[in-house]
């Protein structure tokens, strides 16, 4: 049957809205943590610059559960190329050993698309505690067993896992008391609630500048260029190293072009002289390469953290 016109007209004016709506539809970049912290901040950078570079992109923050909440949203999302995760070693490596069931599966519900930063792990304090380094912590938590509270974005996330890992090494023990990402754990870590946490510089930076908190170890062979008085945890005595990693995953039946073209427009971004000045700014250092590279990386990272956690014997977590 043949249509009128006019509906013709119309019915071709309607697939090429849906086409021009479907071409400018956000990409959304999944971030596992609230809002205002080291990764988030790092995010919404990367999103205004591929905005302002031609590719429409948003942040959404999906907090909770060690970024548990926001990986089985993005596996299931679907795989046309515009949702991504910011995933990291929790959400690819550790939730795998931390908890008793996932609803997702690291290792096949998504594909690598690059890396974006990475940064070393750090311990803060308040400026009020009665230690201003790691070597006093350790002393103090000896003489005062268990009058050490600890703050950490979540369980199986390495800014918790790493003191662990230290704690196990330096013979103490803290009282572990997860937030749902950094922000809130700073927080109360500003109002007093908890004495230390470990975390990224990002998050907390404005806050040691201010003078409201102290970097007491960096888990890195160098100091931090954005903080030069912070000592190392290598040079206090203990011989450990935490960088913190990120990349974009997508879902896993993303089309191979989509992923290549998000990459590329990524690792261009990533290469740019302002871009990396204002990152290593807010402490990331950027960090890109192929989708094939990101993939290997976060193989190595398993083969190296996953004997680490099995050795520490971690009770399993419930999501």
């Amino acid at each position: 049957m043949r249509l009128p016109k006019y509906l013709g007209c119309l019915v071709v004016g309607l697939a090429a809205f849906a086409g021009a709506a479907q071409a400018q539809q956000a990409t959304r970049i999944v971030v596992p943590f609230a809002a205002g912290g080291g990764t988030d901040q790092y995010a919404r950078l990367l999103a205004a610059e591929l905005t302002r570079q031609g590719t429409q992109t948003i942040v959404e923050n999906k907090p909770g559960a060690s970024g548990i909440i926001a990986a089985s949203y993005v596996a299931q999302a679907r795989p046309d190329g515009t949702t991504v995760l910011l995933t990291s070693l929790s959400t690819l490596v550790t939730n795998a050993v931390m908890y008793e069931k996932l609803p997702y599966d690291p290792a096949k519900s998504f594909v690598p698309v690059t890396q974006v930063a990475y940064q070393p792990t750090i311990v803060v304090g308040r400026t009020d505690l009665p230690y201003k380094d790691i070597k006093g912590m350790v002393a103090y938590a000896k003489a005062n067993p268990g009058k050490i509270n600890r703050g950490s974005p979540g369980a199986s996330i390495l800014t918790n896992l790493a003191p662990v890992a230290f704690e196990g090494m330096a013979g103490i023990s803290t009282t572990h008391i997860p937030f749902n990402g950094d922000t809130p754990g700073l927080q109360a870590l500003l109002g007093g609630q908890i004495d230390i946490q470990g975390t990224s510089i990002t998050g907390p930076l404005s806050h040691i500048r201010a003078g409201k908190m102290r970097v007491l170890g960096v888990m890195d062979a160098k100091r931090m260029p954005q903080m030069p008085d912070a000592p190392t945890f290598k040079e206090q005595g203990y011989d450990i190293e935490a960088l913190l990693w990120y990349g974009l995953s997508a879902p896993a039946a993303t089309p191979r072009g989509a992923v290549e073209e998000l990459n590329r427009k990524v690792n261009r971004l990533l290469s740019d002289p302002e871009f990396i000045e204002r990152a290593r700014a807010m402490g990331m250092e950027p960090r890109g390469g192929t989708a094939e590279q990101y993939g290997r990386y976060v193989q190595a990272e398993a083969e190296r953290w996953v004997p680490i956690l099995q050795r520490l014997n971690l009770p399993k977590q419930m999501h």
